[in-house]
């Protein structure tokens, strides 16, 4: 390619950025934006807006409401969003459903169990990790909820048969959760583990079959707390059905019928 070719490239990737940049507060949209056009080849003309003023003052100018702002070919694209949509990019609808937060939750509570199994047996592959990575899963979900429980609660109450009735079990639930997690994590006290999860996974089991598959109601899953976009529907139910196994199995072995799975 000749020089001139080249140099013709070059200005034809180019972009100019507005952004904040104050002693206090750097817009980490901006940066995003910046690092994007950069990644996609543009050769990056940054401007800082220093003060709050400047930014006011500016944002007047061009008659915007937010910063930062690209410019390319002296045209306005806008900000993070339209940039992306410019570049050809997907944009993510915060409002949208996906199942992303419970799948990435079951893959590293798989992976911490598979961990902690070859740290402990030095096999991965072992009935115990089968049992921690349900267990593990247990206790971080019941942390997402109790960030929020009142968040929780309030979703909660739009499926479960049994909060509907009486309220106070839908606040009840995630330390119930949290806590038969935590016993079987250690595999303590399961006359109390089994019992809270088989009840709590059936209860919501029934909940969840009857607003999905009966009343067929399109509806958002507490699952990871009272914030999240995740739809209730199977992965709703696995949980629950999880929680009845898990409850199934350690009550059997606890009395000894499953003992010699756990010889490995």
């Amino acid at each position: 390619m000749s020089t001139l070719a080249m140099n013709t490239t070059a200005s034809e990737k180019r972009a100019v950025i507005y952004r904040m940049v104050m002693p206090s507060h750097t817009c980490p949209y901006g940066l995003k934006v910046k690092d994007l056009l950069q990644r996609s080849g543009y050769e990056v003309e940054d401007h800082h807006l220093k003060s709050r003023e400047e930014t006011d003052a500016f944002k007047a100018k061009h008659g915007v409401k937010t910063t930062p702002q690209v410019f390319i070919d002296g045209e306005r694209i806008g900000g993070h969003d339209d940039t992306r949509r410019f570049l050809g990019k997907t944009v993510v609808d915060p409002k949208a459903t996906t199942y992303r937060p419970v799948i990435v939750l079951f893959a590293m509570t798989a992976l911490t169990a598979m961990a902690v199994s070859y740290a402990v047996t030095g096999s991965p592959f072992t009935v115990r990790a089968l049992e921690w990575f349900i267990s593990f899963s247990m206790v971080v979900l019941a942390l997402l909820k109790l960030q929020n429980v009142e968040s929780f609660a309030t979703m909660f109450l739009n499926y479960d048969l049994l909060a509907k009735r009486w309220v106070p079990y839908s606040y009840i639930y995630p330390y119930a959760e949290g806590l038969a997690g935590i016993l079987m994590v250690a595999g303590a006290l399961t006359w109390l583990s089994v019992p809270v999860a088989l009840f709590i996974g059936t209860v919501g089991a029934v909940s969840v079959f009857k607003a999905v598959y009966v009343d067929r109601r399109e509806l958002k899953c507490a699952c990871v707390g009272g914030s999240s976009n995740v739809p209730l529907g199977f992965v709703s139910l696995t949980e629950n059905l999880m929680m009845i196994a898990m409850a199934i199995w350690m009550g059997l072995s606890g009395l000894g019928f499953i003992a010699a799975a756990h010889i490995m």
